[in-house]
């Protein structure tokens, strides 16, 4: 799991990768037929405690309804949930380092409670803040990420914008795994980077960005560090069929299209919601 190691900090203090901002290369029209790239920078980002994040809202969401902040379940402040472990309305105060588009931090979101988490068959935390999209947007200019609330297709450009490095990584989607394992976790369905998305420890949380939409498709959670197979730190990719394979230094994410489904109005969670396929307490 991409969570800060010390050796992570190390590497990035030697390669002097970890305190200027990237952003994504907007390229130029060849005139092909391929979509246009919108340039993708850290607005709407946030920076954990020691994990990566993003304000998100759902392509219905309306600008009064409470803002959600977007990570990965291993990174909530309790404790990684056990397999097979459903965390719902759970109180929390946790804060946010809310980013503008260069990366500076402009202020702190707190949550009010831990909407929904989990890592069984996905790696995914919502958290509900105290404020509203158009409350944040008054205050600081800055707009919420939308969700996308279709599965991304392979070969998608995309960017992952770390808001604990201040950091964007730009790659395109290889595939999707039918099962990744690490230790005790499964998940469906995972997101496959090429290989220039080499995340480090921090980037969890980190929301994948279609560069042709700047909509929200994945968030990143993961990547095969020492070449083992299925412990953690090192997920191993489950066929069909039950065929394991090892990908050393490749990276991962979770799909977010099915979020949206299962918050409706006034950005309630509705886990019995039609198509809502998150797994249940």
């Amino acid at each position: 799991m991409n969570k800060p190691l010390l050796a992570a900090l190390a590497a990035l203090v030697i390669a002097g990768a970890g305190a200027a901002p990237a952003v994504a290369a907007t390229g130029t029209d060849s005139g092909s037929a391929a979509p246009a790239v919108k340039a993708v920078n850290f607005a709407g980002t946030v920076a954990l405690s020691n994990c990566s994040g993003s304000v998100i809202r759902m392509p219905d969401s309306a600008d009064d309804d409470p803002a959600l902040v977007l990570t990965n379940g291993h990174c909530l402040e309790t404790g990684m949930p056990d397999p097979g472990e459903v965390v719902v309305d759970q109180p929390s105060t946790r804060s946010f380092s809310l980013l503008n588009s260069s990366g500076t931090r402009v202020g702190t979101l707190r949550a009010s409670k831990i909407a929904y988490s989990t890592m069984t068959d996905t790696d995914v935390a919502v958290y509900q803040l105290t404020r509203s999209y158009a409350s944040i947007r008054s205050t600081y200019g800055i707009n919420a990420l939308t969700l996308n609330d279709t599965h991304p297709v392979a070969g998608t450009a995309i960017s992952v914008v770390s808001g604990y490095w201040k950091r964007i990584y730009n790659c395109s989607v290889d595939g999707f795994v039918y099962r990744l394992r690490e230790g005790g976790w499964t998940w469906k369905d995972s997101l496959r980077y090429t290989s220039a998305c080499n995340t480090v420890g921090g980037t969890s949380g980190s929301p994948v960005i279609d560069q042709s939409t700047g909509r929200v498709v994945a968030v990143n959670n993961t990547g095969n560090e020492d070449g083992q197979s299925c412990t953690v730190n090192n997920p191993c990719e489950v066929d069909a069929n039950g065929n394991v394979t090892v990908r050393q230094g490749i990276n991962y994410a979770q799909q977010t299209y099915t979020l949206a489904a299962c918050f409706g109005l006034d950005n309630k969670l509705d886990l019995y919601a039609s198509g809502c396929v998150l797994p249940r307490p």
